[in-house]
């Protein structure tokens, strides 16, 4: 038994773990803000004017006021040194907000950029997505494109260079593990139908979600999806949280709440010390099915939320590998010209208490991943689903109603 609930979605790659580890856990403000003057702001701003000036009366070449103002804005949101709260020029902002909202064309992969290398690394390509029929696999380094590259390149140029129209090619230069030289893999373009979950029931009546991302609409493909398989009915639940690199705050709640009947399941820290724990929502759909959730390093952002929220609580046992290590919530931004900010308003805590950033989430049972990675996916060799498997195998005879709702947890405050 197999299912895909789907959203149209165009896709040039989901810049995941780089651009806020999952899109937002936080909330998206797309209105232009007007900024208020206040009576010292020209006293503040005098010798930002100065520069302005000295540079176009004395720089050797001619010069762009747009580009001078992206420039400063851009150093006022590194600032605070937070790779989280930063500045995206028009471009770059639409491109973000159309990766949330599933306007892309291109390849169909999730990637993150790594800082050390400047390589963008393949989480995962999307099912029956171009970059699949490729060949491209988990853990590829992307370091060229279409001949040029792209280590040293700025994100935003990187993306424009492998966008393009459905139907039209990109060469890239992949770094594998195992290989001495780069290989190049030709990806022809197409608009993508990405899933926002499959589902299907594995041997001895276990579900099987794996969830791809924290969309708007994650959460309602996920209570129909359980709703469909007759989830409580079922011997156990695996929910597969791998390579899922995040999406909305509200979605990740709404997926906890189907999980735990009451107590804490959230914990924000905001500005001036102000303190916010987040209960349950009282509705939920599976509480007492045996649950198995798999993680992996480039699980972030929202999964991390979810999987730190279950674990607390005692809810789910969680497998695989530590997580990618990001636990702040960003408000989005948009300015006049077209451009965007993203800043950290808040800190995310465990129900317990605990902060994910920067080391990330460990697993109850640690198993790493050990498939070939020169050879197609396979769920025989997957070793951290088949630990999920026969985890629940264990509990089958038990049945899914023996486990009982967790109690509200005792949860620490910070001062």
């Amino acid at each position: 038994m197999k299912r895909r609930m789907t959203t149209i979605v165009t896709l040039l790659l989901l810049v995941a773990v780089t651009f806020s580890s999952g899109y937002l856990v936080g909330s998206q403000q797309t209105a232009p803000v007007v900024a208020q003057d206040t009576s010292d702001r020209d006293e503040l701003f005098q010798p930002f004017w100065e520069a302005w000036d000295l540079l176009h009366d004395y720089y050797v070449d001619p010069l762009e006021d747009e580009d001078l103002l992206e420039g400063a804005i851009t150093g006022m949101m590194s600032a605070p040194g937070d790779p989280h709260t930063d500045y995206m020029p028009p471009d770059r902002f639409t491109q973000a907000r159309e990766g949330l909202s599933g306007e892309y064309e291109g390849i169909g992969a999730t990637v993150r950029k790594d800082e050390e290398t400047g390589a963008l690394i393949i989480v995962r390509p999307l099912p029956d997505s171009p970059a699949e029929a490729a060949g491209l696999m988990p853990g590829d380094e992307v370091v060229t494109v279409d001949g040029q590259n792209i280590t040293d390149m700025d994100q935003t140029l990187i993306i424009s260079m492998v966008k393009g129209p459905a139907g039209t090619e990109v060469v890239l230069g992949i770094r594998r593990e195992g290989e001495e030289e780069l290989i190049e893999i030709t990806v022809t373009r197409a608009r993508i139908d990405l899933p926002s979950l499959d589902y299907e029931i594995l041997e001895n009546d276990i579900a099987y979600v794996t969830l791809y991302n924290f969309g708007a609409e994650s959460d309602e493909d996920l209570a129909n999806a359980l709703e469909e398989i007759d989830i409580e009915a079922r011997a156990g639940l695996i929910l597969d949280l791998r390579g899922n690199t995040g999406g909305y705050l509200d979605t990740s709640l709404e997926i906890i709440s189907m999980f735990i009947e009451q107590g804490t399941i959230f914990i924000e820290r905001g500005a001036n010390n102000t303190e916010d724990k987040v209960q349950a929502y009282g509705n939920p759909i599976a509480p007492n099915i045996p649950m198995v959730l798999l993680v992996d390093g480039f699980s972030a952002s929202a999964s991390e939320l979810v999987a730190g929220a279950l674990q607390d609580h005692e809810r789910a046992t969680v497998i695989g590998e530590t997580t990618f290590g990001k636990g702040s919530v960003q408000s989005w931004r948009q300015l006049s010209n077209g451009g965007g900010i993203r800043i950290t308003i808040a800190r995310w805590f465990t129900p317990l208490g605990r902060s994910v950033e920067p080391d990330g989430l460990d697993p109850d049972i640690e198993v790493i991943y050990d498939a070939p990675a020169d050879e197609p996916y396979d769920r025989a060799n997957d070793n951290q689903l088949q630990a999920a498997i026969e985890y629940l195998e264990e509990l089958v005879p038990e049945g899914p109603q023996a486990q009982q709702t967790v109690p509200l947890l005792d949860v620490p405050s910070f001062s």
